[in-house]
């Protein structure tokens, strides 16, 4: 995708440092009048595509004002936009924007349907690349060494594709990482750090769907180099590297020292560092990030959501001095937030992208929900999110929380929050963000980490109330009398999260929760899985409520108890067995409400 000396030019490397920085600098400057850029981008947007299938619908050349959008164009979703997204996939013209699609994104979702995202080029400069580039602004600045050599950075994401799959027009159909921005819209400078390191393009032959394969082909060709920097997007994929490490590391070791890649001959054989690798695993008996790249600096990637239980630990394993960047807050449809400084989680609202809507992460979303503009926000409140942008996304809920940590030159800073899918058993409507707080909550209150979590609902034999049920990995064992007053404590946190909740415990309408303590890799276990069943790793996330039962068997290696309707409930991704140990009952910690 990238020619190799696409990062050892030094005016290539001045040029996308100058454009990086610079692009920052306009989003910040763009803070000083943000509402009058957010009637830009409506103006633009109902301006350009007027004439479109939607437009005409919809009567977008009578638009002039943020109350006539909403008058016009209901609150949807992807299901909402689908048969329009199908006809501009079918190569119909003019359907959602005036613009023809150039490519398709692919976006799993919270369904695990595959989602084709139109993309155009007008989308692309005006929405998508200002944002891209100043994302990186405050690892280039801080870290410049990441981008002094291709080899410096181990990009997780990236991955190119001979022969995409493709829309019945012809479009590509892909992920996000799999583009080449440079080839399909112009921008030379779009290239990432780590697409031109040497395991960017694979040496040898692999089928494009053995994920797992290229991974650890990618990890082999890494562990001789001095990476610098690991960029993930996905946290799931980084919390990944240190167990691939220790699994593959006998045949990395054995390939480094045999000058081969795959079992095939790839560059000269290099018994030095084979011989330093074995000295690391007989050291400490597992091979840590931090021992194989002694100067390792940054990792970047989502630092919310169910992440924030596991990431502080996690980022030692690269490095006691390791700094963490938050990647965008976005999806695959489009930008919300970016991180313009070194916050450990939130990024300031792209003003000039999209125009940006929000409803209380509370409500039932719907074609009339109202909504607040960007300057009614409140600072420490979850929101629904819901854009529009020039590219065909009209009034689109993705379907992610974020909430307000702050406001930075009177435009709202925003982290991710989880996934606005509801587990609503009873009509307790709890929600990730809730969960995830109350886990911290109770976590922190005794002293206590986990590498992973996950929960479902599931009524007893006996027919009783249904009660949450959560699987944990604890990061070291814990003892019977810590689990019953974690699971006390957490009882507490939920009541104090969601009033919803509460009135279902209190009404005996909902039962005590209980807790199953997992092997501590057994979400790593999970994830490996469901990669080497054939889903992009960059589409294996983490996921809080998985209520089918046969996917939680496979996590929790036992049979779930029969569940009560879960209509909101999410899906999870297949994983192994691992032995758990029993449930414990809940304890009520004094002074938690009964």
């Amino acid at each position: 995708m990238n020619s190799p000396d696409t990062w050892t030019d030094p005016d290539r490397l001045r040029r996308y440092r100058e454009r990086v920085l610079s692009e920052r600098e306009r989003l910040r400057a763009a803070h000083a009048d943000a509402a009058a850029h957010q009637r830009r981008v409506l103006a633009d947007l109902v301006g350009c595509n007027a004439s479109t299938a939607y437009g005409k619908e919809h009567g977008f050349d009578r638009i002039r004002t943020l109350d006539d959008w909403r008058k016009a164009v209901p609150v949807q979703d992807y299901r909402a936009l689908a048969p329009y997204i199908e006809r501009a996939a079918a190569g119909e013209p003019d359907v959602l924007s005036a613009d023809p699609p150039v490519v398709f994104f692919t976006s799993s979702g919270t369904t695990g349907a595959h989602k084709k995202i139109p993309v155009t080029a007008r989308f692309m400069h005006t929405t998508f690349f200002p944002f891209y580039y100043a994302a990186w602004a405050p690892l280039i600045e801080h870290f410049p060494e990441v981008i002094a050599r291709p080899d410096a950075v181990l990009n997780l994401k990236h991955d190119p594709l001979a022969a995409p799959p493709t829309t019945a027009s012809g479009r590509p159909h892909v992920g996000a990482s799999q583009v080449d921005f440079g080839e399909k819209f112009g921008e030379p400078l779009s290239a990432e750090p780590g697409t031109s390191a040497p395991w960017a393009t694979l040496p040898v032959p692999v089928e494009p769907g053995a994920h797992l394969e290229k991974m650890y082909l990618r990890l082999r060709l890494a562990v001789e180099s001095d990476v610098r920097c690991v960029i993930g997007i996905n946290p799931a994929m980084v919390a990944a590297v240190p167990y691939q490490l220790n699994l593959w590391w006998s045949r990395i070791v054995k390939e480094v020292h045999d000058g081969t890649v795959g079992g095939l001959p790839s560059g000269a054989p290099n018994p030095h560092r084979a011989a330093e690798l074995e000295r690391l695993a007989a050291r400490s008996g597992a091979v840590r990030p931090a021992d194989v790249w002694p100067h390792l600096k940054a990792l970047f990637c989502w630092t919310t959501g169910v992440a924030s239980l596991y990431l502080p630990r996690l980022k030692e394993e690269f490095g006691a001095g390791v700094t963490v960047l938050p990647a965008p807050v976005a999806a695959s449809e489009g930008p919300v937030g970016v991180a313009l400084d070194r916050h450990r989680s939130a990024g300031s609202l792209v003003v000039t992208a999209s125009v940006y809507e929000f409803a209380d992460a509370g409500a039932e979303l719907g074609p009339d929900t109202e909504t607040l503009r960007p300057e009614e926000l409140e600072t420490g409140r979850d929101y629904h999110v819901v854009f529009s942008h020039v590219g065909g996304l009209y009034r689109y809920a993705v379907g992610d929380v974020v909430r307000v940590t702050d406001r930075v030159d009177g435009v709202p800073r925003v982290e991710y929050a989880g996934r606005a899918t509801l587990s609503d058993a009873v009509g307790e409507r709890l929600r990730d963000a809730q969960v995830i707080r109350a886990l911290a909550a109770a976590l922190d209150a005794g002293g206590l980490e986990v590498r992973n979590a996950a929960c479902r609902v599931e009524r007893s034999a006996g027919a009783g109330a249904p009660a949450y049920t959560f699987a944990l990995a604890p990061r070291t064992p814990w003892t019977d009398d810590e689990t019953r007053r974690f699971t006390g404590r957490l009882d507490g946190a939920l009541e104090r999260e969601s009033a919803g909740y509460r009135d279902a415990r209190r009404s005996g309408r909902l039962a005590a929760p209980t807790v199953t303590l997992l092997s501590a890799e057994a979400f790593l276990h999970d994830w490996q899985s469901t990669v080497a069943a054939g889903v992009r790793p960059t589409q294996v996330k983490d996921r809080l409520f998985r209520q089918d039962p046969e996917q939680w068997q496979r996590l929790t290696g036992r049979a779930p108890g029969p569940a009560p309707a879960a209509p909101h409930a999410q899906p999870a991704q297949p994983a192994p067995p691992a032995p758990p140990a029993q449930p414990v009952p809940p304890v009520q910690e004094e002074g938690s409400p009964s």
